[in-house]
């Protein structure tokens, strides 16, 4: 194995029509340009921390009851996901994609802690991402001002 960091990018970069914040992947509009920049280890670090963030939001609404039934409709559906990729972080994926297609949650490994449809579901996730997202913009954009040696 090369060590090779993918990008969190799913291709449908919101920042693109003006978000400070990805709607796809909830990077901040100046992590995606200097996402190519980062090191390995860097790339790494933060590929876990969306991870925890998404792991974080989607255990609030929706458990994992089938991981390797999660995994098969992944591989099924032709759905992206990293080996290392935390089983909530994958239904994350899988909501953004099937949100309006899956009718049963249940044949996907999953169950949702309230009674919600899927897509449903998916529009409660983004909500709390983006709100995390956004709040972790915030944060850092305070640290540069009160910290202006840190910047790149």
């Amino acid at each position: 194995m090369t060590g090779r960091v993918v990008s969190p990018c799913v291709g449908v970069c919101s920042t693109t029509v003006g978000d400070r914040v990805c709607r796809g992947c909830q990077r901040i509009d100046d992590e995606i340009r200097d996402w190519p920049a980062l090191t390995g280890e860097a790339r790494a670090r933060r590929m876990a921390e969306l991870d925890a963030l998404r792991v974080e939001v989607a255990a609030r609404h929706l458990r994992v009851v089938d991981a390797e039934a999660l995994e098969a409709q992944l591989v099924r559906h032709r759905i992206r996901f990293r080996p290392e990729q935390p089983a909530l972080s994958r239904a994350v994926e899988l909501l953004r994609v099937g949100r309006e297609r899956i009718r049963d949650l249940s044949r996907y490994g999953l169950a949702p802690v309230e009674p919600l449809d899927a897509a449903t579901l998916h529009a409660r996730l983004v909500g709390e991402l983006m709100a995390a997202a956004e709040a972790r913009r915030e944060a850092e954009a305070l640290s540069r001002t009160q910290n202006p040696r840190t910047q790149p």
